[in-house]
């Protein structure tokens, strides 16, 4: 059994718009814990939606399926692609990351 196991993650960069004083909270409990601001928001976003039962039972709904992306995701180039010059008006792109976990 091997002692680390790789999951591939793949994350969605994306501009979001947040109050000022909820921006500065967000930075101000990244460096609490000593993570990034980005991590903060994510690992937050999970804690709540895990814990609304009216949101889990949402998504076991055929409307669920049926909700459209508010979120523009420009797509990662494939290998041998050239990459484009200029950031997506969007704000937004996909990327793919390694992240390893003790077993």
């Amino acid at each position: 059994m091997p002692l680390i196991e790789v999951n591939q993650i793949r994350h969605v960069s994306a501009s979001i718009r947040l109050d000022e004083v909820t921006a500065s909270q967000v930075d101000q409990y990244a460096a609490f814990i000593h993570a990034s601001a980005d991590d903060v928001i994510d690992k937050a976003l999970n804690y709540v939606f895990s814990k609304d039962r009216d949101f889990q039972e949402f998504l076991k709904t055929p409307q669920a399926k049926q909700v459209s992306s508010t979120l523009r995701i420009r797509k990662v180039p494939t290998t041998g692609a050239v990459k484009p010059s200029k950031k997506p008006a969007s704000g937004a792109e996909s990327t793919t990351t390694a992240r390893a976990v003790k077993a």
